[in-house]
């Protein structure tokens, strides 16, 4: 799934260039996005007392992003575990095939007492196909 982002000012630090964490916001727009792109809302599973937790992130950062760049990020769910879901992330610039941001997040399954919990089937079916 593709998401435009473009860069405020509010973005960048004083060079102009995308603040290093901001990234990890673009990340979770695109899960946020992707999700509701298949239909899935998470606060339905917070509701049934379903909690999805970052659990490990990785970045890599290979070129930088500048104010008023449009980017591309695009989200793809690439591992669904009992308890786990793994999605990558790719940022390019509009136009562009170089790749200038990438990166993978862990979301874990838990309660709301924070002890992991199996993703529910329901869940796992709407990524069949």
């Amino acid at each position: 799934m593709l998401l435009p982002i473009r860069i405020y000012y509010e973005d960048t630090d004083c060079g102009g260039v995308v603040y290093y964490a901001n990234y990890l916001r673009y990340f979770e727009r695109g899960r946020t996005e992707f999700l509701r792109e298949k239909g899935i809302s998470l606060t339905d599973f917070h509701d049934k007392g379903i909690l999805f937790v970052v659990t490990k992130v990785e970045v890599e950062y290979l070129s930088p992003c500048r104010y008023n760049d449009l980017l591309l990020l695009d989200t793809q769910l690439t591992d669904i575990s009992r308890a786990t879901m793994t999605f990558r992330h790719s940022i390019k610039r509009e136009g562009s095939k170089k790749e200038l941001v990438r990166g993978a997040v862990v979301l874990a399954s838990v309660g709301k007492d924070g002890r992991p919990i199996r993703i529910p089937e329901e869940l796992k079916k709407m990524f069949d196909g």
